[in-house]
């Protein structure tokens, strides 16, 4: 069973048991979050939920009635009970009185904070007046895709009659705020049986007497409608019927791993950008379709998509069947134009005096026939979110089209929403940007001590980052690591041995459909061997050349042509040793490789100038803690070089420097760090000594 969009239908999700040991708040969140883990009843950081609850004011010691309600910017399927803003309800009743009509209605959310309960931080979001001025205990006001697709019809109010006669009501488009708070409390008063209110062109509204009343009307309201879909779509055509067939999933795979660093490269020079691939049934169903151009022209219809998605989406020509992907990446540059000078047209037909400044007039969405969805922004989860977003833009075209004629926001609407002066001023609040934020950075030898460092750095900073190692089982537990610490939209994992050509381009090629491109390669894998000359097997030799040369070479050279594609510059920083600029005995075939590691980093850097491109050297020495390579026979075989005890290796290396200090993972990782970041953007050519001081290896 499925509403227009294929999904099947909500299942009840609520366990008495467990809303027995909360209190009316716990109620409210644990209704929140069930309501927010499926993207089908609302979207990421979209609708919210509200009670209104008995409690003891703590200033006068009499009982209140306090409204608990979604504060601004937060996610309902996500959120804690922090997450809520607290306000006297009869403070906001006496917000009535100050209203001066719908010119002025912005300044109300000025008047908001005056209402605080509690002193409690988090910001009253606009919809506060939607929950505060509905005559119910219990409020959910969610986007789902089934209801959506009716509300967005031509004939939207005759449908929500056909489907929920007079159980559910209907309103006609209004921009959330203080109206549309009062014109929800006179359909309330006029409608007493009502159990809630389609708004159109945006989402819906239902009520209860207890958290789990409301909760099931929720649930219930929407499965009617994908029920109702479900009779009204069976055997009719989707998007008016197929005009692009898909291509094989790894055709996909390889041509957004061609086409998005090219998008990046054209719409990142301002922002730096991180992209999102989607090729789901959904999206694939829609990109296909005879529909789509038409479709895709109207926009989205509820302002919390179109807020993550701009004006419309950029749909590209290309058939996999027939189309040249050299052809379609060559036309980039003038269809990513065209879509900012209509967006800059936008915005002239649209503006007012006092209308913030244009902002970055670049697509969010990029619609490929028979390939899928890329989406970008200014990090990997706002592009996936952005994607998401559209997904469920699409299910509600797809439900809306099918029975009736769909209908976006019109352009001035749309235009009112996205540079809306509240909107602005909440952008405007936003934490400044990390410095690496936006940015891409592959770290080979990334499951390792000092390479978990590195990427530990640069994950800090705000870059995504992506683990390359070739220590599968090592390589996972390191993923799962820093996902918990930063998030799995912040990192990625691939699995790469460096010596193998195809393997290093397939690693490649996966990093940008995961993230769209690349701005910071860190080259780190590494070994270490230790024998006399005479005893040195020519597997030994090939293997330090394979690794420490060879991988490389391998890794920079795909990193070469994929900044080049993007032609936004990059960094590349290789992790080298104290023993490529100083002999050690005994190591012939590690040292000559970390020799021929520094010196291809040199040619790297006078080819790669003229593109933008830096490539540095950090030379470390002596970091025991961590590593791999001090964790066998090295260890013991640079001991015995020293005729020490292995024990006594790290004090013997640390009384060696000139400052008498040990060398960790974390001090490559800070000059790694400084090298990839714009503080050394006029630095190329570097060789950058992390030893504590050892004056063998003073490069000249």
């Amino acid at each position: 069973m499925s509403d227009g969009s294929g999904a099947t239908r909500l299942q009840n999700l609520w366990d008495d048991s467990r809303a027995a040991e909360l209190d009316e708040p716990g109620r409210l969140l644990y209704r929140s979050n069930l309501l927010g883990s499926d993207k089908r009843i609302t979207n990421y950081g979209g609708g919210n939920t509200s009670a209104k609850v008995r409690t003891k004011d703590p200033l006068t010691g009499e009982t209140v009635t306090v409204l608990w309600v979604k504060g601004s910017g937060g996610d309902v399927g996500t959120m804690k009970l922090d997450g809520f803003a607290t306000l006297y309800q009869e403070k906001l009743e006496q917000l009535k009185g100050l209203y001066r009509g719908l010119e002025h209605e912005d300044e109300m959310v000025g008047y908001l904070p005056h209402c605080t309960f509690n002193l409690n931080p988090r910001a009253a979001s606009i919809d506060t007046s939607l929950h505060a001025y509905l005559p119910y205990a219990h409020v959910d006001h969610m986007h789902p895709d089934a209801v959506i697709a009716i509300a967005a019809t031509k004939n939207s109010r005759e449908i929500t009659a056909r489907v929920y006669g007079d159980e559910i009501g209907w309103l006609p488009w209004r921009r959330p705020g203080f109206e549309l708070g009062l014109d929800l409390s006179r359909f309330a008063a006029e409608n007493p049986n009502a159990k809630g209110v389609v708004l159109e062109s945006h989402g819906l509204f239902t009520w209860g007497d207890t958290a789990k009343d409301c909760y099931e009307t929720t649930f219930r309201i929407i499965n009617k409608a994908i029920a109702w879909f479900e009779g009204e779509t069976a055997g009719k055509p989707v998007f008016g019927g197929e005009a692009v067939r898909a291509a094989p999933p790894e055709a996909r795979l390889a041509v957004a791993a061609r086409l998005m660093p090219a998008i990046r490269g054209l719409i990142g020079s301002d922002e730096n950008k991180v992209g999102h691939f989607d090729d789901s049934e959904a999206v694939l169903a829609f990109v296909g379709s005879k529909d789509l151009k038409p479709l895709a022209a109207l926009g989205t219809s509820c302002p919390d998509h179109f807020l993550r998605t701009k004006i419309r989406p950029l749909v590209l020509d290309y058939d996999p069947a027939t189309g040249d992907l050299d052809a379609l990446i060559e036309g980039l540059r003038q269809a990513v134009a065209a879509y900012r000078e209509d967006y800059a047209g936008y915005y002239q037909r649209c503006r007012y005096d006092n209308s913030p400044a244009m902002r970055d007039p670049n697509a969010v969405v990029y619609l490929v026939p028979g390939v899928g969805m890329i989406t970008f922004a200014k990090d990997k989860a706002t592009a996936r979110i952005a994607g998401e977003f559209y997904v469920n833009a699409i299910n509600v075209m797809r439900g809306a089209s099918t029975v009736d004629t769909y209908q976006g926001l019109s352009e001035q609407e749309a235009f009112d929403i996205e540079y809306w002066l509240l909107e602005e001023a909440k952008l405007q609040r936003m934490p400044k940007p990390k410095s690496l934020a936006g940015r891409v950075a592959l770290v080979t030898g990334g499951a390792g001590g000092i390479g978990q460092a590195i990427a530990r750095r640069l994950a800090g900073e705000g870059a995504c980052v992506v683990l390359a190692d070739i220590d599968r089982q090592a390589l996972a537990a390191t993923h799962e690591e820093f996902a918990k610490a930063y998030g799995k939209d912040q990192v990625r994992s691939v699995l790469i041995d460096v010596t193998d050509e195809a393997a290093v381009r397939e690693g490649f090629a996966q990093a940008c459909t995961e993230l769209g491109g690349l701005d910071i390669l860190v080259s780190n894998a590494g070994i270490a061997s230790s024998a006399p000359i005479e005893e040195t097997e020519l597997a030994m030799w090939d293997r330090n050349m394979g690794i420490l040369a060879t991988g490389y070479f391998l890794v920079a050279r795909e990193a070469f042509r994929l900044f080049r594609r993007q032609a936004l510059g990059g960094s590349v920083v290789f992790i080298a040793s104290k023993n490529g600029l100083a002999a050690s005995p005994g190591a012939a075939a590690y040292c000559t490789a970390k020799a021929a590691e520094i010196h291809l980093a040199r040619c790297l850097a006078l080819e790669g100038a003229p593109a933008g491109i830096r490539v540095n050297v950090v030379n470390p020495d002596a970091v025991l803690r961590g590593s791999k390579i001090w964790s066998g026979e090295w260890r013991e075989q640079r001991a015995a070089s020293s005729k020490i005890d292995v024990d006594e290796l790290e004090e013997h290396y640390r009384n060696r420097s000139l400052l008498k200090r040990s060398v960790y993972p974390e001090d490559v990782a800070e000059a790694v760090y400084f090298l990839a970041s714009d503080f050394a953007a006029k630095s190329t050519g570097n060789v950058f000594n992390v030893d504590a001081g050892n004056a063998v290896s003073f490069p000249r």
